[in-house]
C-alpha cells in the first residue's frame, strides 16, 4: 500500500557507487534538501526535503519521468517517516555534503571545514548557454534537444541579453549538467557557426511562469503560455523531453554524419544548417517536414492586427532579416499574412527573430508556412491592394552578397540605428521625427561623421513601429534614412 505524502522520500534500487551528491540531485530542483541517510549496503537512501509540498512535486514528476542515476532506472516513493533522525557520527559525511551543497545553493563557497572527503559536487544543475556567431535560428526546442542526451531537461528560459541569444537550462542533476558542459563546450550547432559557450549558473533551480516559445517547465505542462502566446501542445511538450538519439534528429530526406555514440565531429551536426533548424522546428511539431529541403522561403504570420497592417509594413519590418519578394494579407483571414523571402535561410532568420514580437499592439506568430511561393492574384483581379510583389524593390537589404549589412543582423531592441542622414539634420530634428512614431524617444548619439546615430525608445515594441514608419524616410536631397535594430545601448 501506498505510504501518505511525507516530506521524507525513500528511494530505492540506487546504483553500487552512488554517492550522496547525486542522491541529493534528485530532490533539488524541487526545494531545499534538508538531509540524507545512504544505506549503502541495500542500495537505498532516504531523502528529506524542507516540505511537504517539494515533497509531493518531486514524487509526482517522478511518477510521469523515470528517474535515473548514472542511467540506472531508481524507484520513489514516500517514506513511512515523518522527518529524518541521523546518527551524527555515521552520518558526518552525508552532512558535510549537504552543507557543501547548500552553501553553493546560497551562493556562497562550500567551505572545505568539514573535512576533506567532500567530492565536489558539480555546483549546479542549471548550464548558463551563450551561443556566438549565430548565424541560424536556436530555438528553445533545438537546446532541448542537443541537451537531453545528457540526462533530463527540467526547464530551459531562453532570453536576449547584450543582443546575444542566452539561455539558462536545468537540468534533473547536477552530474549530467557537469557531463553536458565538459562535453558541448565550444562545440558547434551547425556547421561553422551557433558556438555553444557553457557555464554553470548561480542559480540552482528555476522559476518558469510560462510555457511557451521561451520558457519551458517540462516538469509542469499545465502552466498557462503567458500574456497572448498560444499554449504549447502538451503531446509535443512530451515528445521533446524523451531523449533524442542524435543531436538534431534526422528528418526525412537528411543524413547526419552524427553518430549517437563516440565524440563529436567539428559541428552537431553535419546536415545543413538550414535543414537542421527546419528538422529541430519540425520535431516541435511546428513545421510539417516534407521529405524535401527547398528553398522554402516563405512564411505565415499570424495574430496581426488587421485595422493597421500592410503589405508595405510586414515588407519593412521582415526586411530586416532578408529580401521580401511578395506579400499577401489572406483575404478570409486578415489577422494572417504570408511572406515570401529570397531563400529559407532569410525565412528561418525571420522566424527567429519576429517570432512572439509586438507589432501594432499584438504579438505576432511566424512560422514556416508550406506554401513554396505567394501566388499574385489573376491578371485584372482586384485584390484590395492585399497581395504586393516586391521582387524589384529598390529596397533590399541583401541583394549585394557579401553586404555589410549581413553581419548587422541583430534580433528586435528599443536602439535603432541610422544611416544616411543628410549634414543639415540636427539632433532636434531626429527626435522631433521618431517621437511623431508613437513612441518616447529615451537617448539619442551621433556618430562621429554624423552621418549615422543611435536612437533609443522606450520599448523594442516603439522601436519596431518606429522602423516601419520611418525606415526608406524621405529627408530631402535624395536623402532617405536607413533604421535598423542595434546591438549597442546608449
Amino acid at each position: 500500500m501506498d505510504s501518505p505524502p511525507s516530506r521524507v522520500i525513500h528511494i530505492r534500487k540506487l546504483p553500487n557507487e552512488v554517492s550522496e551528491t547525486e542522491v541529493i540531485a534528485l530532490g533539488l530542483p524541487f526545494g531545499k534538501v534538508t538531509n540524507i541517510l545512504m544505506l549503502k549496503g541495500k542500495n537505498q537512501a532516504f531523502l528529506e526535503l524542507g516540505t511537504e509540498e517539494a515533497a509531493v512535486t518531486m514524487v509526482n514528476y517522478y511518477t510521469a519521468v523515470t528517474p535515473q542515476v548514472r542511467n540506472v532506472p531508481v524507484f520513489i516513493q514516500y517514506s513511512n517517516h515523518k522527518e529524518l533522525k541521523t546518527d551524527s557520527a555515521l552520518n558526518q559525511r552525508a552532512q558535510a555534503v549537504l552543507q557543501a551543497v547548500s552553501a553553493v545553493q546560497e551562493g556562497g563557497s562550500p567551505s572545505s571545514a568539514a573535512g576533506e572527503s567532500v567530492l565536489t559536487p558539480a555546483p549546479s544543475p542549471v548550464l548558463r548557454i551563450i551561443i556566438d556567431n549565430m548565424f541560424y535560428p536556436v530555438t528553445l526546442d533545438v537546446l532541448q534537444q542537443i541537451f537531453s542526451k545528457f540526462g533530463t531537461v527540467m526547464k530551459i528560459i531562453t532570453f536576449t541579453k547584450n543582443n546575444q541569444f542566452q539561455a539558462l537550462l536545468q537540468f534533473s542533476d547536477p552530474v549530467n549538467a557537469q557531463q553536458a558542459k565538459l562535453s558541448l563546450d565550444g562545440q558547434n550547432i551547425y556547421n561553422s557557426c551557433c558556438t555553444l559557450r557553457i557555464d554553470f549558473s548561480k542559480l540552482v533551480n528555476l522559476n518558469v511562469k510560462y510555457n511557451n516559445d521561451k520558457s519551458r517547465d517540462y516538469t509542469r505542462p499545465e502552466l498557462p503560455a503567458g500574456d497572448g502566446q498560444p499554449p504549447v501542445d502538451p503531446s509535443v511538450a512530451a515528445t521533446l523531453s524523451k531523449d533524442s538519439t542524435s543531436l538534431l534528429g534526422t528528418p526525412s530526406g537528411m543524413v547526419t554524419s552524427y553518430s549517437s555514440g563516440g565524440g563529436f565531429p567539428s559541428s552537431l551536426g553535419a546536415i545543413s544548417p538550414l535543414s537542421a533548424a527546419a528538422a529541430a522546428a519540425a520535431a516541435a511539431g511546428r513545421v510539417a517536414l516534407s521529405g524535401h529541403s527547398g528553398p522554402g522561403g516563405v512564411l505565415l504570420v499570424s495574430n496581426l492586427n488587421e485595422e493597421m497592417v500592410t503589405p508595405q509594413s510586414l515588407f519593412t519590418l521582415f526586411g530586416v532579416y532578408g529580401d521580401v519578394q511578395r506579400v499577401k494579407i489572406l483575404y478570409n483571414k486578415k489577422d494572417s499574412a504570408l511572406i515570401q523571402m529570397s531563400d529559407g535561410n532569410q525565412a528561418q532568420l525571420a522566424m527567429s527573430h519576429l517570432n512572439g514580437q509586438k507589432m501594432y499592439g499584438k504579438i505576432i506568430r511566424v512560422t514556416l508556412s508550406k506554401h513554396q511561393t505567394v501566388q499574385l492574384p489573376r491578371e485584372g483581379l482586384d485584390d484590395q491592394g492585399l497581395t504586393k510583389d516586391f521582387t524589384s524593390s529598390p529596397l533590399h537589404r541583401f541583394k549585394k552578397p557579401g553586404s555589410k549589412n549581413f553581419q548587422n543582423i541583430f534580433p528586435p531592441s528599443a536602439t535603432l540605428h541610422l544611416s544616411n542622414i543628410p549634414e543639415n539634420v540636427t539632433e532636434e530634428d531626429l527626435r522631433l521625427l521618431f517621437s511623431n512614431s508613437g513612441g518616447t524617444v529615451k537617448a539619442f548619439k551621433f556618430f562621429q561623421d554624423r552621418k549615422m546615430a543611435l536612437l533609443q525608445m522606450s520599448t523594442a515594441e516603439e522601436a519596431i513601429q518606429a522602423l516601419i514608419d520611418l525606415h526608406n524616410y524621405d529627408m530631402g536631397r535624395g536623402h532617405r534614412l536607413r533604421v535598423s535594430f542595434s546591438k549597442s545601448t546608449i
